[in-house]
């Protein structure tokens, strides 16, 4: 199996990056404690404070590499010293997920630079590039005369993030994951 990115859409049309992982599902239980350099499965719920869940794993095959930063700071934080069968409940607070809601990323851009595009509604994503050169998305959250104001935050920039965790199992990472800095599937990972 490759590499894949977990993208969720929600509604009202962002998406959620959350991790990085190999879709396999491992039977097999650990005593090896979570710490850096190891695969990590997991099933878990995300929620936020309303209780809405805003994400969750179907099967509990979502993996990840420990200490390769393909999860946020918190919960990666949360999960460390655990094993396979433990479950945790951990909030996370903006700080330690996707940061505060910057006021600098929301700008409003003419509407002419949207010339083009197929349509333009609140909610809808696109690709465009940040004062530094690297790819962001922005989303569109408001439709003005001549303007559409757009938010280059995570959509879930000061959200508190409320997980629910089961470890499934824990491993050992290849030498091959380490080096590339993610967890690959039974077959390997051709870059």
């Amino acid at each position: 199996m490759a590499l894949a990115g977990i993208s969720v859409k929600y509604s009202g049309g962002f998406r959620l990056n959350l991790l990085l992982c190999a879709t396999r599902k491992i039977t097999g239980k650990s005593s090896m404690k979570i710490e850096d350099n190891k695969v990590v499965t997991l099933h878990y719920t995300l929620k936020n404070n309303d209780g809405t869940v805003i994400d969750q794993s179907e099967d509990g095959s979502f993996l990840y590499l420990h200490g390769a930063m393909n999860i946020i700071p918190g919960l990666e934080k949360a999960l460390a010293g655990k094993a396979a069968g433990d479950e945790i409940s951990v909030k996370v607070p903006p700080e330690e997920g996707y940061g505060e809601k910057d006021e600098g990323r929301i700008q409003e851009v003419p509407k002419e630079m949207f010339d083009g595009a197929d349509q333009i509604d609140v909610g809808v994503q696109f690709h465009a590039q940040g004062p530094d050169g690297t790819a962001i998305v922005v989303t569109v959250v408001e439709i003005k005369d001549d303007v559409v104001v757009v938010d280059g935050n995570h959509a879930l920039a000061g959200v508190d993030l409320n997980f629910e965790v089961k470890v499934v199992d824990v491993r050992d990472a290849t030498e091959e994951e380490i080096g590339h800095g993610h967890v690959h599937g039974p077959d390997g990972h051709a870059h």
